[in-house]
């Protein structure tokens, strides 16, 4: 299992991964603001490394990063997995595009089951257009999802998060979504 900043994430502190690693689950959760670079806790590995859309820019000086950032793809071959059973996501508005880049470069069909918080009360980052193209951009990296086989079987509005969408007051929304995805063609 891989994780990405969840304390907001299917409840709780790291409920989800303390559950699946007393369940004898690997699970590797990463967190750019955690002070070592590996520390094991219980039985889950916490990493000081951000998911990111982007390859990490080579004219910062690796001394001067506080945490390092990788593609999914990296981080995978990194480790040595070929399959992540639960992919597990709370990116703060980066979501976007690190699902854009999660189907570009065809990582989703190792993923079993995709837990995806995603924000809506403002565009995200390095996503930009008018309210419109900004949608459109969103509806088609869901359905771009669907057309890998992720069925969404769970969806939660976060009640006690602003009623924001794109900078808007809107009434009986959230500016926070948890979606959950099972990939149809996903063994284990």
């Amino acid at each position: 299992m891989l994780n990405q900043e969840t304390n907001r994430l299917g409840g709780g502190e790291k409920h989800l991964e303390k559950v699946l690693a007393k369940a004898g689950c690997e699970v590797h959760c990463f967190d750019p603001s955690i002070r070592e670079a590996h520390l094991q806790d219980s039985s889950m590995w916490l990493h000081r490394l951000s998911i990111d859309w982007r390859d990490p820019n080579p004219a910062v000086m690796k001394q001067r990063q506080h945490s390092s950032t990788k593609k999914l793809s990296a981080v995978l071959n990194h480790y040595g997995h070929r399959q992540v059973d639960v992919l597990k996501v709370d990116m703060e508005s980066a979501e976007w595009k690190i699902l854009e880049n999660l189907l570009l470069e065809n990582v989703l069909h190792s993923v079993g089951l995709l837990l995806l918080e995603v924000h809506l009360h403002w565009a995200g980052f390095e996503v930009s257009g008018n309210e419109p193209s900004v949608v459109r951009y969103w509806y088609s990296l869901l359905r771009e999802l669907e057309n890998t086989h992720f069925h969404l079987y769970h969806s939660y509005r976060d009640a006690a998060k602003p009623q924001l969408f794109l900078q808007k007051n809107l009434h009986n929304a959230s500016s926070t979504y948890i979606l959950g995805w099972v990939n149809g063609c996903y063994s284990a």
